[in-house]
């Protein structure tokens, strides 16, 4: 698998292991600068989830439950719970992430392409990627 680091605005995704050809559990590893964009809370139709902090904290939330994860910690997140994570510290946050069935690298790709376009990202066009991935932006609260 090529370790080339994907990046989706100011955050960076490398795959260690792209399941998605086989429909299996897949590994990335997820660099998080302070302050940075980050996807907005969502849940997967058809994915679980693990965080498993390397370096920095990470701030993670599933449903109602927040917690700032240090190096050595981790979260789990079930298919179709909303979760969101941030960096609100002062150092990058690096974590693996473990999905099964893995959603894959081209996800990354398809979606670095509309938040990497220049402006405000087109809401329209990164809920249109997300859907044929199986991701849902959670609603409004």
């Amino acid at each position: 698998m090529d370790a080339t680091e994907i990046k989706v605005g100011q955050l960076g995704i490398k795959y260690v292991l792209d399941g998605s050809p086989t429909g299996s559990f897949g590994v990335f590893e997820l660099t998080v600068p302070p302050g940075s964009n980050v996807p907005p809370p969502h849940s997967h139709a058809n994915n679980e989830e693990c965080v498993y902090v390397l370096a920095g904290n990470l701030r993670y939330t599933i449903g109602g439950e927040t917690r700032d994860l240090a190096p050595g910690q981790s979260m789990s997140t079930p298919k179709g719970a909303v979760h969101a994570f941030s960096n609100p510290f002062t150092e990058n946050a690096r974590a693996l992430i473990i999905q099964s069935p893995d959603i894959g690298a081209q996800y990354f790709k398809d979606i670095a392409v509309v938040v990497n376009a220049g402006g405000p990202p087109d809401k329209a066009a990164l809920v249109a990627v997300m859907s044929r991935y199986g991701l849902v932006p959670a609603a409004p609260k």
